[in-house]
């Protein structure tokens, strides 16, 4: 959509809220969204006002229940949008494009409802909506313009999503993604490394590479190294202290790879792998190209080069005729392993999926026992894996809301190379997030470490600096994205290394 196509819905002085269900796909869709209403003269909500004029849902179809989640949370707003004249409801994401018409059947009081496709219509839509008196349905069936072509409102001063691939060539039986956000589409390298230079002279200094199925990048443009070639570029970017990326498949995980994340510094030692079962006979049901020995084969290779390297992985309990023999394979893979962190999920039907009409659907009662069974055993082993860290010197990059109870505990928190979490004495002179502070772990708990003595060193940066310039600003923030992650043992999921929908 041209710009003049979107200065035609202007909400001047109105104010929006977005509410962000699923994976971190959807939370950086939420970010162009806001730089589409903002760029159409909305302004954000006052957190604690008495709600936005436009509250738009982002969500995610690949959870059972993320269609209750949302048709409660639209049920909440009814009455709320009754006592309040001008007010507007949109539904886009994975779950409208899945719906469509069932969305305003259910919830008549929702104005507009936008697919994956066509997320650049929104302000559009919305002027429709109030001008035309009724609800708007759009669902594009491919994509209109890359997402990364559109206006964006960070979140974050100092860390970034860079989208390099939408979509998925993927079959994975239990997964609905594919159907909805389609077949890969590739960016081109060029635009990639432009897009993260201007992120970087703005002040970023961490970026995450998103992808669906990120590591086939280079399979539409035609180049099988083209993934390796896209980390090591980000090498040579002055200013770029940490690359991340998120989701790989173990498919498509090659060599080169694991030789570009080793041999490319500011390429964080840090790998979220997707494994969902250990079971061979499961994973060629689940269309899942590789095996047990393949998976464990990359464990350790990356391990020979990284050998500090976090490596964290997706799971999937009771799948469709899973015995227990299957998932004692999970278990023994998950020893092998040795997973800093691990999110798992207790199998989901899911209306299209092949999975869904499968035979062998596993009771509830089974599911939860073996899940809780895989909780436990993670925790032992995070907590062992995290225990290793003590003593060790860290360089944690400071995080803004990463610790719930940092005020209380006059502490400070961020992420380490590895992407652990890391709570640490405030030191005395002033930091910011942004800035990296160098400490001595000094305690391991599952989930977090601590750095319970001084802080060795205080580096301020030029994220932090922008940072402190954002926020010198009286603008208020949008609502922050609700991640809703299924997590092993932990009492609130990490959003930055896993891939939230599981489809990976």
């Amino acid at each position: 959509m041209s710009s003049s196509d979107r200065s035609q819905a202007v909400g001047v002085n109105k104010s929006y809220e977005i509410r962000t269900y699923g994976c971190q796909m959807n939370v950086h869709d939420s970010e162009r969204l806001s730089g589409l209403l903002e760029e159409a003269g909305y302004v954000p909500a006052p957190k604690g006002g008495e709600g936005a004029d436009v509250v738009v849902f982002n969500t995610c179809a690949v959870r059972e229940n993320a269609d209750n989640r949302l048709y409660g949370n639209l049920g909440q707003l009814a009455p709320k949008k009754a006592a309040r004249p001008g007010m507007q409801i949109a539904v886009g994401g994975c779950l409208a494009q899945k719906d469509r018409d069932t969305i305003v059947k259910k919830a008549p009081w929702v104005d507009v409802v936008f697919g994956t496709h066509n997320i650049g219509k929104l302000p559009v839509l919305l002027e429709r909506a109030r001008v035309q008196e009724e609800a708007q349905v759009e669902i594009a069936e491919s994509l209109e313009a890359f997402p990364s072509t559109l206006p964006t409102r960070r979140e974050s001063a100092y860390a970034a999503w860079v989208s390099i691939s939408v979509g998925c060539n993927n079959t994975c039986t239990f997964c609905i993604v594919p159907a909805l956000r389609g077949k890969e589409k590739d960016r081109r390298p060029g635009d990639i490394l432009a897009e993260i230079e201007a992120l970087v002279s703005e002040g970023v200094s961490e970026i995450t590479l998103l992808g669906q199925n990120v590591n086939a990048y280079g399979s539409d443009i035609g180049d099988r190294e083209a993934f390796s070639k896209l980390l090591r570029a980000c090498g040579t970017i002055e200013g770029l202290e940490r690359v991340r990326f998120t989701s790989p498949h173990p498919r498509d995980f090659t060599d080169d790879v694991i030789a570009a994340m080793a041999e490319t510094p500011n390429v964080m030692p840090q790998l979220h792998m997707p494994l969902q079962s250990g079971s061979d006979r499961v994973l060629k049901a689940m269309r899942r190209s590789y095996r047990q020995e393949r998976f464990l084969g990359i464990i350790e290779k990356v391990r020979a080069a990284m050998p500090d390297a976090a490596i964290s992985t997706d799971i999937i309990v009771g799948f469709p005729g899973e015995t227990e023999e299957d998932f004692e394979q999970t278990l023994h893979t998950v020893r092998e392993s040795r997973f800093a962190q691990a999110f798992t999920f207790q199998y989901s039907k899911r209306p299209g999926t092949p999975a869904a009409d499968m035979d062998g659907q596993i009771p509830k009662a089974v599911v939860q026992e073996r899940y809780e069974r895989l909780v436990a055993l993670q925790e032992e082993i995070s907590w062992a894996e995290n225990k290793k860290q003590v003593g060790r010197t860290l360089e944690v990059l400071v995080a803004e809301g990463e610790g719930r109870k940092d005020e209380a505990t006059h502490r400070l928190s961020g992420r380490a190379p590895d992407n652990r979490l890391v709570h640490f004495t405030r030191p005395d002179e002033p930091v910011r997030p942004g800035d990296v502070v160098t400490v001595e772990i000094t305690y391991a708990a599952p989930h977090h470490l601590l750095a319970e003595g001084p802080a060795q060193a205080v580096r301020r940066t030029r994220a932090g600096d922008a940072w402190e310039k954002r926020n010198a600003a009286p603008a208020e923030k949008p609502q922050g994205v609700l991640l809703g992650l299924p997590t092993i043992g932990a009492p609130a999921p990490s959003p930055a290394p896993a891939a939230g929908c599981g489809c990976d």
